[in-house]
Parts: structure tokens; sequence; C-alpha cells
């Protein structure tokens, strides 16, 4: 079999140039990807707020099942909204306290769990809710039912305790 300088040529590039586009597709996949995992986190949090918006005004029930959408407490609201975003949640705002990674307020973000105790001096957590932002979060107490508060103001001030991060 004869060669030529130009065949040779050829198949050199022609190995070459594939061998470059192998690599180069290997490393892009095995590149970690942080802007498209910040994106997907942004969207998670937008995902929980605008789930937990439908639910708006609907009555407030201490107890409420975690399967039914006309009445929350405000762990079953939590769940609740999670689950519809393929995310599971323990049931009370105890064990839900216990998920995910500890965020300080200054780093909220949206679809954050915010917790908060009934006293005043106390740390036991007795109330949930999820962040939205500019110190807003949604949850559910009393007559109101699902509502909006302000994190930073009111009673809702002086009974923080702590948040937690779900997913990202």
């Amino acid at each position: 079999m004869k060669f030529s300088i130009k065949m040779l040529t050829t198949k050199f590039v022609t190995v070459s140039l594939a061998l470059t586009v192998a690599f180069s597709a290997s490393a892009a996949i095995l590149m970690p990807q942080p802007v498209q995992a910040y994106s997907k986190n942004i969207q998670t949090g937008i995902n929980l707020i605008t789930t937990a918006n439908w639910y708006l005004g609907v009555r407030y029930k201490f107890g409420a099942k975690t399967n039914i959408e006309y009445e929350f407490d405000c762990s079953s609201l939590t769940k609740y909204v999670f689950g519809r975003n393929y995310m599971y949640l323990p049931r009370t705002s105890i064990e839900q306290s216990k998920m995910g990674k500890y965020v300080s307020k200054s780093n909220l973000k949206k679809g954050d769990l915010v917790f908060f105790t009934t006293s005043a001096s106390g740390k036991k957590i007795a109330h949930v809710g999820i962040y939205s932002e500019k110190g807003y979060f949604v949850h559910t107490y009393g007559k109101g039912g699902v509502t909006y508060s302000n994190i930073n103001s009111g009673w809702w001030k002086d009974h923080y305790v702590t948040a937690r991060r779900i997913f990202g």
C-alpha cells in the first residue's frame, strides 16, 4: 500500500480534530457548571413562592392534614408547597428545622424556610414559613389564613429563631 504525504496529512488532521472534539466535549461535561446550578437554585425559589401564592387566603387550621388544599397549618403548608415542587419535608416545624443547611438571616433567599418560637425568650421552634424577598415570608396562622408577613417587624422580629435552605 502506497502512502502519500497528502493522504497522511489528511488522516492526521482528521484524527487530531476528532480527538480535540472528543476531549473538549468530555471536559465540558466534567466541568462544574456553577452558573447553571445558581440559576436552578433561583428558579427553585421562584417556583416555591409561586406555588405558595396559589394558596393565599386559604384558611388556617391547626393540625391540618398534609394532603389537602383547602386548609393548612404552618408546617402542612410548607410540606405541601415543597411537595408540589418534588421536595420532601417532614410534617412538623421542629422536624423541618433539622433539614437542609443553616442560613443566616442576612443571607436569606427565596424558598428558604424561616422558623419562629412562640416565646420571646425561648428557642423552641413552633412556627415555619417560606421566605420570599425584601423581608417578607409566606405562612399561615389565625384568621387571615395563608398570608405574607415581614420578618423584620413586630411579633415576627422578636420571635425569629433560625432559617434553613432545603435546596441548592
